[in-house]
């Protein structure tokens, strides 16, 4: 198996919709295709239910899954330690949210004016981890939003955004200048899949359990307000279309944008990313 063909497996197995995998590889749909297929003859069993609502896995590719997780962190240690040993300076960073955030596009081209000889390899990570892969060691730091369980973590917070609900631009809710949680209470609300950290997720749930769909990523939660009339929340200040509405959340903490790396790790590479961190969303 070729690594390249479980990472695209990877992609497809947590979308579950190869249209929203084939975007998040920047490739076209059909090649995508032929590849998983390919991987489905290459071991022999059907990996992926196809239907027009997209896909499910069957039992063989929750295992393969699970090993082509494993292999591919396994790859990228590899790749990092060699990389170390032929004296190359790599620094990998876990980012969650939205990639279009002014500050984090301030410290892409900060930390590349500053060290130049450092190659940054960053992971795309979804709402289930919200440290990115800290804990399992696949990213030096992330880029992130708290609050979630900071245990055996060092987090610098970069800056605070107030937080809203997201509704449908036609929902009754969505013409008012404020809302409380209480408000929310008969409303579905997206949820997050079993073993999301659970500070995370009491914070995005309004801070109790809720009944809803299960989401991993933005555009998830979002798809979920327009086809269901699911509320959730979301900082404040992001663009959102013309058929959502985001009213401000009365009593609601902000939420924060952090860098968070494991406390005790003597990279140097980590400290200078958290400070120009630092520096470029304190503009």
């Amino acid at each position: 198996m070729e690594l390249r063909t479980l990472y695209y497996f990877v992609a497809v197995a947590e979308e579950l919709h190869f249209g929203r995998a084939a975007h998040r590889l920047h490739m076209s749909q059909p090649p995508l295709s032929r590849a998983i297929r390919q991987l489905e003859d290459e071991v022999g069993a059907l990996l992926l239910t196809r239907s027009p609502a997209g896909v499910s896995l069957t039992p063989v590719g929750a295992v393969l899954l699970d090993e082509a997780r494993a292999l591919l962190a396994h790859a990228d240690r590899v790749r990092e330690r060699t990389s170390a040993a032929a004296g190359r300076a790599v620094l990998t960073v876990g980012i969650l949210g939205d990639g279009t955030d002014p500050g984090a596009a301030r410290l892409a081209a900060a930390y590349r004016r500053g060290h130049p000889g450092v190659e940054i390899r960053v992971r795309d990570a979804d709402l289930t981890d919200p440290t990115c892969g800290l804990r399992a060691g696949l990213v030096d730091v992330a880029l992130t939003r708290a609050p979630f369980d900071e245990t055996a973590l060092t987090v610098r917070t970069l800056r605070t955004d107030p937080v809203g609900v997201v509704l449908r631009a036609d929902d009754p809710l969505a013409g008012r200048e404020r809302l409380r949680v209480a408000d929310l209470d008969d409303r579905p609300w997206f949820r997050f899949p079993p073993g999301t950290d659970p500070v995370w997720q009491s914070y995005w749930n309004g801070g109790r359990p809720r009944e809803g769909p299960v989401v991993r990523a933005v555009h998830e939660c979002l798809q979920a307000v327009l086809w269901n009339g699911t509320v959730g929340l979301a900082p404040l200040g992001h663009d959102l279309s013309a058929e959502l509405a985001v009213v401000p959340l009365a009593g609601m903490p902000p939420s924060r944008v952090v860098a968070a790396w494991n406390t005790g790790d003597a990279n140097p590479l980590v400290r200078s990313f958290a400070d120009a961190a630092t520096a470029a969303y304190r503009h």
